[in-house]
């Protein structure tokens, strides 16, 4: 009779802690209405969320890291159908870039980073870098830090850590206590 009520509290701290992070996300878990791809030096963006507002879909920006805000990027009308909407940008350096859609009512679509890659050289170069010393330090990071995570990938991780510390605390006080007959 005790372990069944034990497991029911147990079961319903599990359960709020789950939902938890769901509801404190909220609106700001909803996904980017944009899609952004490379192939080689061109960078296009792919979107269903604007209308067509005085003949205008709207406007994307390819911006640098060095650039904060929209007007500073490189413009292009999106052009397409109702059913989607798309802009272009080729003879991109490599490097890593920001793509913003702004709709043509003014709400922004979406904004997603991308990395641009240098293509491999056709043949293979032989350089010496003992006489020289590197331009630049290392460019560490996290493993897999070129994809961002959502608030709803986070709080549920952050769920199932919480979900483990619970437990864990739970064995280790049953552990402690007496044995009883």
């Amino acid at each position: 009779m005790d372990n069944s009520r034990l497991l029911l509290r147990s079961g319903l701290t599990l359960a709020a802690a789950a939902a938890l992070p769901a509801a404190l996300a909220g609106p700001s878990a909803a996904a980017s209405g944009i899609s952004v791809s490379t192939t080689g030096s061109t960078v296009s963006v792919v979107t269903s969320a604007c209308t067509q507002i005085n003949g205008s879909w709207g406007t994307a920006a390819l911006l640098t890291s060095r650039q904060a805000n929209f007007a500073q990027g490189r413009q292009v009308a999106l052009s397409g159908t109702s059913v989607s909407q798309s802009a272009a940008w080729s003879s991109v350096s490599p490097g890593t870039y920001t793509v913003v859609v702004v709709c043509s009512s003014g709400t922004t679509a979406g904004s997603q980073s991308v990395i641009v890659s240098s293509p491999a050289p056709a043949t293979p170069t032989i350089s010496s870098t003992s006489s020289a010393a590197p331009s630049r330090g290392v460019m560490g990071g996290l493993g897999g830090a070129a994809r961002d995570y959502g608030p709803l990938t986070l709080g549920v991780g952050a769920a199932l850590v919480g979900a483990g510390v619970v437990a864990t605390g739970w064995v280790l006080r049953r552990r402690s206590k007496p044995y009883r007959l």
